[in-house]
């Protein structure tokens, strides 16, 4: 590997870290850059490098958070666990879905959740902890542990921006905790998946350690801007985020 290509998957990596760490969606930076970088790769290799360096950066992040802020861990360690086992399953099936079979339907998801964010402001803002029922906290597990793991073992990017969403919407989670949120249940997703493509021999350690240390810095930065910074600039990013993944998809979808 030349200096150039390393230097590319290294900066992306910790790009990646920061935006994973914020809002989730750090996929759409790294994943194409590995692909990019590592054309005569095979995909499952490139997919399994990508979560052994994902897991590094959201299992710090995860950790700063748990520190820095209240979890409501009733919903996200079930979660959590859940999404290990499921996450695992969609990776042993990576691959088996045609790209041009589930982008529609991602991008249809996306579109909505970037008109829900836009014309609902308040959303996720403020908490609304009358939200918080059993029956609420059992669809957000079923939701987080269950579809979004499966499709972050299979696909990937834009787990973390599903999982925020979810606990926003659904159990009424500001913005800043339910980011916090997230990064347990996707260090969950990562863990699952990577130990399924580590059976396969499908990881690139010695170029997954490098990148996972830049990850863990643009995970700690990015951290602790948003527990600096608040809900309101979480909102933004995830904004951000959802329009640049619904872009990517689109360019993929049809033009590329």
């Amino acid at each position: 590997m030349d200096a150039g290509t390393l230097t590319l998957l290294l900066t992306a990596a910790t790009a990646a870290g920061w935006v994973d760490a914020v809002v989730g969606g750090g996929g759409l930076l790294l994943l194409p850059a590995l692909l990019i970088g590592l054309p005569n790769v095979p995909v499952a290799t490139v997919l399994g490098t990508n979560k052994m360096t994902a897991i590094a950066g959201t299992s710090s992040a995860a950790v700063l958070y748990a520190r820095r802020t209240r979890i409501d861990w009733r919903v996200a360690g079930p979660a959590a666990a859940i999404a290990v086992v499921v996450a695992g399953i969609g990776a042993w099936f990576a691959g088996s879905v045609p790209p041009n079979a589930y982008r529609p339907v991602v991008l249809a998801i996306l579109v909505a959740v970037a008109l829900f964010v836009t014309f609902r402001p308040n959303n996720g803002v403020v908490a609304h902890p009358e939200k918080r029922t059993r029956t609420r906290a059992a669809i957000a597990i079923a939701l987080a542990g269950g579809l979004i793991a499966l499709y972050d073992g299979m696909i990937g990017p834009g787990t973390g921006t599903f999982l925020v969403l979810t606990f926003t919407t659904v159990i009424g989670a500001d913005f800043l905790h339910g980011s916090a949120m997230a990064k347990m249940v996707n260090a969950g997703t990562n863990l699952g998946a990577l130990v399924v493509f580590a059976i396969g021999g499908h990881v690139w350690w010695p170029l997954g350690a490098a990148m996972a240390v830049c990850n863990i810095i643009g995970a700690q930065l990015g951290a602790r801007l948003a527990l600096k910074r608040g809900s309101g600039f979480v909102r933004v990013v995830l904004l951000v985020v959802v329009l640049a993944l619904i872009a990517r998809l689109s360019y993929d979808q049809w033009f590329a």
